[in-house]
């Protein structure tokens, strides 16, 4: 039986002077009462209480292992609301992994946002181009983006970026302007192997997404070093809108095929466990969900 229950049914009969009262307090048989407190008894090795056909009452040992229980049963009681109010108010430390742009730019940004909110709040903010190894790295929440291949985490889709095609007015003046996604073969197309698929990007058409093969002078496995290629006139970049939109709006990009659709970047939230969520977790996501909506789904300017 288990100890802590037989030591509260031991504290109701106690107080209630005797095992119908405890019984009744607990919502359980007088025979279940008795099974409890003989079963302390035989693990004790000691009677709790001295019985007759007419009362009940306590032992010498009974009366000093009641206080014992008493301050026991309130300190599981104390330690249980301690780890529920963890599980209703952020509080400790919130470990978040991000890609290096959005990592460095929204998310810092909504970090900084919510850590206002929450004062009993600490984060610690890691910046990697993959998730990484969530349990061994003790990480509660990893920014994702594009399609998720590890089926062993949850996730939460916080947001979608539209991809866009664009370079630079030199580039453009002096090697023309692609009218179809099939004159990008023609172009030199600068790739960022972090969004796939590596190599080819798809645009929509009758008949779904087709892949167009392309290649250039330039890939990364991040977008700033060929956001950065582009604006110097050495080719084009498909690239969600939350990287290039400052860049588009300052007039150093300028986007192309805008006849043609790509499929978007999906920003998600990746965990490792789905039952007993944390506070923290929980809450972060809700208010990242809803700083992205309207940050990353348009052309925004780039957080400085």
């Amino acid at each position: 039986m288990d100890k802590l229950t037989s030591m509260n049914v031991f504290v109701r009969v106690a107080k209630a002077g005797s095992f119908a009262g405890g019984a009744r307090d607990l919502d359980i048989s007088r025979a279940m009462a008795t099974k409890h407190i003989m079963h302390l008894e035989g693990v004790l090795g000691t009677r709790l209480f001295n019985r007759t056909t007419r009362s009940l009452s306590l032992t010498d040992v009974g009366a000093s292992y009641l206080e014992r229980c008493q301050q026991v049963l309130l300190e599981v009681e104390e330690m249980e609301a301690a780890v529920t109010h963890l599980q209703t108010e952020p509080r400790g430390v919130l470990r978040i992994s991000a890609p290096p742009v959005i990592g460095s730019t929204h998310i810092a940004h909504a970090v900084s946002e919510f850590l206002k909110i929450h004062s009993d709040l600490t984060i610690e903010m890691i910046i990697q181009s993959s998730p990484g190894d969530l349990i061994d790295e003790g990480i509660d929440v990893a920014i994702f983006l594009g399609a998720l291949d590890d089926t062993s985490m949850f996730a939460r889709k916080l947001a979608s970026s539209s991809l866009v095609v664009c370079g630079s007015p030199d580039y453009f003046e002096q090697y023309g302007i692609p009218e179809t996604p099939e004159d990008l073969e023609n172009h030199s197309c600068l790739v960022n192997w972090a969004i796939a698929p590596r190599n080819k990007w798809l645009f929509k058409g009758e008949a779904g997404y087709t892949g167009i093969n392309v290649s250039g002078r330039m890939q990364a496995n991040v977008a700033d070093p060929i956001r950065i290629a582009a604006i110097s006139g050495l080719g084009l970049v498909m690239l969600p809108t939350y990287i290039v939109g400052r860049d588009i709006e300052k007039g150093r990009l300028k986007v192309v095929l805008e006849d043609y659709t790509s499929p978007p970047l999906d920003v998600h939230a990746v965990y490792p466990h789905r039952k007993y969520l944390s506070a923290k977790v929980r809450s972060f996501m809700d208010f990242l969900q809803e700083w992205l909506e309207h940050r990353v789904s348009v052309i925004p300017p780039v957080m400085e």
